[in-house]
């Protein structure tokens, strides 16, 4: 019997359409489906299981001429992942918090996450630079972290740039790690990629990791910085550094755990032209900075 990956192979190639192509054609419908994901679904190492995902695929059977629901005939009931077994019923998925939850899970199919939930976060600290034009010029994140089992090797970065037009930054390992697969999705301007750490760590081993992100001039202008928890932080700071030639009116600490209102407070620059706020034992939520300019 042929399965879903066999189907959908025979389908492309009798079709006789590139993936490349077959992105394009989906993407003029409306349907972000990554050059990974169609490479996926048709060697079996993934199948769509998401209502984006089924959505695309019914239009991805138009594309190739097939019967209508015999594509999606052969996916199957959704498949247990081994790393979700485990998951209590609080556990959010890996795109909590973000509006593009669906795509994130897409475009997560191309790196390893299945140690995400193994790690407690024990500490972070953001530093964004902005420059004297306004901009994004790099940000620079360290986190302590610590294993809850034994293997843990990665860590999985999930970045989205708010001007779309602009090229995904350069992401840069500086301590303690090593940049693995990294999937860009620059229609929507998210980057996921993976901190591989000098080696497995054991349960109850910590490791501290630093990694950069640089966006490209002209940078794209700073109005706020935002960090998602899925998953709780025992401490996290976050701290933005202006130009003195470029200092926004004022500025606003922002915070909202999950199910509950935003709640928001005004914060003042020291005198280094810098601002910083501390959340302890903090999330799920997400919790910021915003400002705003003259």
């Amino acid at each position: 019997m042929v399965d879903f990956a066999g189907a959908l192979r025979d389908a492309i190639q009798a079709r006789g359409l590139g993936l490349e192509r077959i992105q394009e054609r989906l993407r003029a419908e409306g349907y972000s489906v990554s050059l990974a994901t169609l490479s996926y679904w048709q060697t079996g190492r993934s199948r769509p299981e998401r209502r984006e995902s089924l959505a695309a695929l019914a239009e991805l059977e138009k594309i190739l001429e097939v019967e209508p629901g015999s594509l999606a005939a052969l996916v199957g009931p959704p498949r247990p992942r081994g790393r979700h077994l485990h998951k209590s019923q609080d556990t959010r998925e890996l795109g909590a918090f973000w509006s593009e939850r669906d795509l994130i899970a897409d475009l997560a199919q191309g790196i390893d996450t299945r140690w995400d939930e193994r790690l407690t976060r024990l500490s972070q600290h953001d530093r964004v630079n902005v420059g004297p034009d306004r901009g994004e010029v790099s940000f620079l994140v360290r986190q302590v972290l610590r294993a809850e089992a034994d293997g843990p090797d990665r860590w999985v970065v999930i970045l989205r740039l708010d001007e779309q037009e602009h090229p995904l930054p350069l992401l840069t390992p500086v301590r303690n790690c090593r940049l693995g697969r990294v999937v860009e999705h620059p229609e929507s301007g998210l980057l996921l990629a993976e901190l591989l750490f000098d080696r497995p760590l054991a349960k109850g081993e910590t490791v501290i990791t630093e990694h950069a992100l640089h966006n490209y001039p002209p940078f794209p202008t700073a109005t706020n910085y935002e960090r998602k928890f899925r998953l709780p932080v025992r401490e996290y700071v976050v701290e933005v550094c202006f130009d003195p030639a470029a200092l926004p009116r004022a500025v606003y600490q922002f915070q909202q755990m999950d199910g509950q209102d935003e709640q928001v407070v005004t914060m003042e620059m020291d005198v280094g032209h810098s601002v910083h706020a501390i959340a302890l034992d903090y999330g799920p939520g997400r919790y910021g900075l915003r400002w705003d300019w003259e």
